[in-house]
């Protein structure tokens, strides 16, 4: 009885309380934005209000039955939950239902889940079992190979679901990694990467090259201010350029100049690098190899985008980018957003007087845009309470994280705040125009029983963790 009472007495009250607070604001929001004089009962089951209160109660339900399960049980069934999982997702791929293009539901009776969304915590659980296991060096090949599989592996089976947005959601466990020791030179590269994926979309074939081969000569200049070498490798890049321009025109005229291009760069890359390794200069033969990764990466980026991507995915990308402006297409939903939010101006037009989202102006309003009914009918207020409550929420879980004992704890911790963090960021940049429209929840706020009972399982399990801490003296 003592030890049960020292349980309660560990909770973190006041994550709890950030909790329900964020619940409660979101029903509100979907209570107003769907709002309808014919059924204006609070329990009206027909409604979407109606039904989300049904799931409010099945969450603190859950919360309460994750509490009283010992910590030992989510450390030994890490891994087979995370196949259930995984059996889940497969099972999606035969038998799922489709919605709104995406195969990401499995129907049962008149009940539907969607298993992506359970996905994040079985992953975070899994990923923390063998991060946090005897022996174990992040440094080491074979545990990156690890990592990798268990983070790629329901990423990759949610976007055969053609579920974009929740398998991108997998990508922000880097960040984890990172806090465990991971080298900062991965984070900078990986920002590069980005940087470069953008410039493959927006600039032309010809302008991305001609940047990459002036940073490339900048960066070797700057290695060896000498001019001996420099002339060599501009030697070898005339040359590469001369071959394959030859067997361009006079064999495979059907290249396109893009890809002629391209080719060159990467012959003169390779020459390079070959050059760079016999006369031993490794900084050399090291800028050659980012300079091969960089082109074949930007090659790669355009072909997945053309022969991949879904039209409307490359219509949201393009508005995003400035490319093409569709404001009555594709880039309505995001232009109405805004419209909403900004006609709240400071206080808001009140509860339930919102004309954008009550009409229907706003499309999804109670689920990926509930956002802008927040910035609608409470205005800048309304709306940065909002953000304070997700930030305080974060930072109060990294300080739960950062005083665990066990490795287990600490590594769940921090991935429960990255993946809300990450969804709080790209739900509400999407909203405002910021980030593309990728179709993933609001925390606590969007309308929907599998995002919220994942989102309340995530969070729960590592206060039930946490409650224990004093328990575990080291991993």
């Amino acid at each position: 009885m003592a030890r049960r009472n020292s349980l309660w007495a560990n909770i973190d009250w006041f994550t709890v309380f950030l909790y329900l607070v964020l619940v409660l604001m979101g029903w509100l929001n979907i209570y107003s934005a769907v709002y309808d004089t014919e059924h204006h009962s609070i329990v009206d089951v027909t409604q979407r209000y109606g039904k989300q209160m049904i799931w409010i109660g099945a969450a603190l339900l859950i919360a309460f039955t994750i509490l009283l399960i010992e910590t030992n049980f989510y450390v030994f069934f890490s891994y087979i939950i995370y196949g259930a999982i995984i059996l889940l997702l497969v099972a999606v791929l035969f038998a799922g239902t489709e919605v709104n293009n995406s195969k990401s539901w499995l129907t049962l009776g008149g009940f539907a889940i969607q298993p992506a969304e359970f996905g994040k915590f079985a992953t975070a659980l899994a990923l923390a079992k063998y991060m946090s296991s005897f022996g174990f060096k992040l440094q080491r090949f074979k545990s990156l190979v690890v990592i990798g599989a268990i983070i790629l592996l329901p990423a990759a089976l949610i976007f055969l679901q053609n579920d974009t947005g929740s398998a991108l959601v997998y990508f922000v466990f880097i960040l984890v990694l990172y806090r465990e020791g991971l080298s900062g030179v991965v984070l900078f590269f990986g920002t590069l990467i980005a940087l470069l994926f953008i410039f493959s979309l927006v600039l032309s074939p010809l302008a991305l090259y001609a940047l990459l081969t002036g940073l490339a000569v900048l960066v070797f200049l700057a290695i060896n201010p000498g001019l001996k070498h420099f002339f060599r490798i501009l030697l070898f890049f005339a040359i590469a350029f001369g071959l394959l321009a030859g067997i361009n025109f006079v064999i495979l005229a059907g290249y396109k100049p893009e890809q002629l291009l391209a080719g060159m760069l990467l012959l003169g890359g390779v020459a390079i690098f070959i050059y760079s390794l016999r006369m031993k200069l490794k900084n050399y033969a090291l800028v050659a190899l980012v300079f091969i990764g960089s082109v074949l990466f930007s090659i790669s980026v355009d072909y997945t985008f053309d022969n991949m991507l879904e039209p409307y995915q490359q219509a949201r990308i393009n508005e995003l980018l400035g490319i093409e402006s569709d404001p009555l297409g594709v880039g309505y939903n995001v232009n109405q957003s805004k419209i909403a939010i900004g006609s709240g101006g400071f206080w808001g037009k009140g509860f339930l007087n919102g004309t954008q989202t009550k009409f229907n102006f706003v499309p999804e309003q109670s689920t990926d845009f509930i956002f802008c009914t927040v910035g609608e009918e409470w205005g800048f207020a309304g709306t940065a309470l909002v953000v304070l409550l997700f930030v305080t929420l974060f930072i109060r879980l990294v300080l739960l994280a950062e005083r665990q004992r066990s490795g287990f704890s600490r590594i769940y911790g921090y991935s429960v705040a990255v993946i809300l963090f990450f969804h709080f960021m790209v739900n509400v940049g999407m909203t405002i125009g910021m980030m593309p429209v990728i179709g993933i929840p609001l925390p606590f706020f969007s309308y929907g029983g599998s995002s919220l009972w994942a989102f309340t399982i995530l969070l729960f399990i590592f206060l039930r963790l946490d409650a224990s801490r004093l328990d575990h003296l080291s991993n």
